[in-house]
C-alpha cells in the first residue's frame, strides 16, 4: 500500500532535522515559496485533501475564505489542532513523536499559501513528551533559516476535550474559557484575535508536504474521488494487533481490521467505532464499507478523526454507550442548556439499566432525549450527545431491552 506520512517510519532519527533533510525534507517548502501564494492553494485543491481532523471540508476551499488584506487588513494565523483528545485517536501523537518537521514543513507551506507571518501549535496539556520533541524540532527549524517567513509559537492546553473544537481552542488561546463560538464568522475570517485564522489538524497539514512536492493530481490520484491520498487509523480495541495504520482513502473496512490482525481470539466482531467515539458504530454487514468520508456517511457515520475502535461480541452496548455518555457528559462546557442537562440525564438513564433498574419508558427517554439535544446546540459535543445512545440503541435494540427486568415490563 502507497504510504505517504509513514513512508520513512524505520528512521530511528527521523524526529531529527539532519535525516529529515537527508531523505527530502523542507524542498517542497521550498518549491511552494517559490510559487504564488494562489498557485499553492490551487495545487492543494487539485490533490482533494479532506480535512483530516474530523469535519472533512476540502482544505483548499477552506484557506480560499480566507478575506484578501484590502477587505481585512492585519495579521493572518495558522493554528496547528494537535489537542488530540478524542477517545480511541492517537495517530496525530505518533506523528508528532515520530516526524516533527513533517508538520512544520506542512504548516510553513500553509502560512505561505494564506499569507499568515504568526503561526502557533496547539498541542494537548497531556503530550508533555511531544512537547518536548515538537520545541527541539522548531529550534532546529528557526536555526537553519526556515522560519524567517513566518514564525513558530507552541502553546498547551489543560485537558479540557472542548478545546479539540477550532472555535473553542481560538477562545483558549485567548486565555478564555473554552466555550465554542456560535459562527458566522467563522474563524477564517474571524479568528485568533477577530483575524483572519486557519485552523488545520496535524495530520491533514504533514500531508503538504508530499502534495506539493508530487503534485496535487498524483496525491488525488491516490485516494478516493473527492477524497485524496491516505489517511491514518488508530486502532484499538479488541483486535490483535492494534496501532497505527496508513491507507489510501477508499480502502475497505475488513482491509483495515485485517492489517491490526483481525478480532482477538478468533470471536466474531460486534461493532467498529470508525472515528472515536463520538461516531455512530458499523457492524459486521458494513465490512466492505469505502473508509473515505463520502461513504461513510453514506453508511450513516462519520470517518472522524481515524480513532477506529473495534469490539467484538462479548462487548454490551449499552455499557459502551454509557461510557461514551459520561465522558460527554463530564466534558460539555455547560454553556448551552440542552447539551449540559441532557448529557447528565441520558448518563443517569444508561446507569439505571446497567444496575438492573430499567423500565420500558427508558429506551424511549434515551430517543426523545437525544433528539431534543441534537441541533440545537452551538457545537458538535452536544450534536454528539444526542445522538451516541440513540446510535447504539438503534443498531443492538437486543442489548437494551436485557437490562429492563421482567417486573418491571
Amino acid at each position: 500500500m502507497t504510504k505517504i506520512l509513514t513512508k520513512h517510519f524505520d528512521e530511528p532519527r527521523l524526529h531529527e532535522l539532519e535525516t529529515y533533510r537527508r531523505l527530502g525534507g523542507y524542498e517542497a517548502l521550498q518549491k511552494a515559496r517559490a510559487m504564488a501564494p494562489a498557485a499553492v492553494t490551487a495545487e492543494v485543491k487539485k490533490s482533494n485533501l479532506r480535512g483530516l481532523g474530523g469535519a472533512g471540508f476540502p482544505v483548499g476551499m477552506k484557506w480560499e475564505t480566507v478575506p484578501p488584506e484590502d477587505k481585512v487588513p492585519g495579521p493572518r494565523y495558522v493554528v496547528v489542532n494537535a489537542d488530540e483528545s478524542e477517545p480511541g485517536c492517537f495517530k496525530d501523537r505518533v506523528l508528532l513523536t515520530r516526524a516533527p518537521h513533517q508538520l512544520l514543513e506542512g504548516l510553513l507551506i500553509a502560512a505561505h499559501a494564506v499569507g499568515a507571518k504568526e503561526t502557533f501549535i496547539f498541542l494537548r496539556g497531556e503530550y508533555q513528551n511531544q512537547y518536548d520533541i515538537l520545541e527541539k524540532a522548531v529550534q532546529e527549524a528557526d536555526a537553519a533559516g526556515w522560519t524567517k517567513a513566518a514564525s513558530i509559537s507552541l502553546m498547551r492546553g489543560a485537558g479540557a476535550y472542548i478545546s479539540g473544537l477550532d472555535t473553542a481552542l481560538l477562545e483558549t488561546m485567548e486565555g478564555k474559557k473554552a466555550w465554542p463560538r456560535q459562527p458566522p464568522p467563522f474563524p477564517t475570517v474571524a479568528g485568533l484575535m477577530g483575524k483572519p485564522t486557519v485552523v488545520n489538524n496535524v495530520e491533514t497539514l504533514s500531508m503538504l508536504p508530499f502534495i506539493l512536492r508530487e503534485g496535487g493530481e498524483v496525491f488525488a490520484k491516490i485516494g478516493s474521488a473527492r477524497n485524496g491520498g491516505t489517511v491514518l487509523f488508530s486502532v484499538s480495541g479488541h483486535v490483535e494487533k492494534p496501532g497505527v495504520y496508513e491507507v489510501p482513502m477508499g480502502s475497505k473496512l475488513r482491509d483495515v481490521l485485517a492489517l491490526a490482525g483481525g478480532v482477538r481470539g478468533g470471536r466474531r466482531l460486534k461493532a467498529v467505532i470508525p472515528g472515536g467515539t463520538s461516531m455512530p458504530p458499523l457492524v459486521e454487514k458494513d465490512l466492505d464499507v469505502a473508509l473515505d468520508f463520502d461513504a461513510v456517511r453514506a453508511a450513516g457515520t462519520f470517518l472522524g478523526a481515524g480513532g477506529m475502535i473495534v469490539l467484538d461480541e462479548s462487548a454490551d452496548a449499552v455499557a459502551v454507550a454509557h461510557n461514551i455518555e459520561r465522558f460527554l457528559s463530564h466534558e460539555s462546557c455547560g454553556q448551552c442548556t440542552p447539551c449540559r442537562e441532557g448529557a447528565a440525564w441520558l448518563e443517569r438513564i444508561l446507569e439505571r439499566l446497567l444496575r438492573g433498574g430499567g423500565v420500558p419508558e427508558d429506551l424511549d427517554n434515551l430517543k426523545r432525549v437525544g433528539e431534543n439535544i441534537t441541533g440545537k446546540v452551538i457545537c458538535a459535543l452536544g450534536d454528539t450527545v444526542g445522538v451516541v445512545a440513540r446510535a447504539w440503541l438503534g443498531k443492538f435494540p437486543d442489548d437494551f431491552k436485557a437490562k429492563i427486568p421482567r417486573g418491571n415490563s
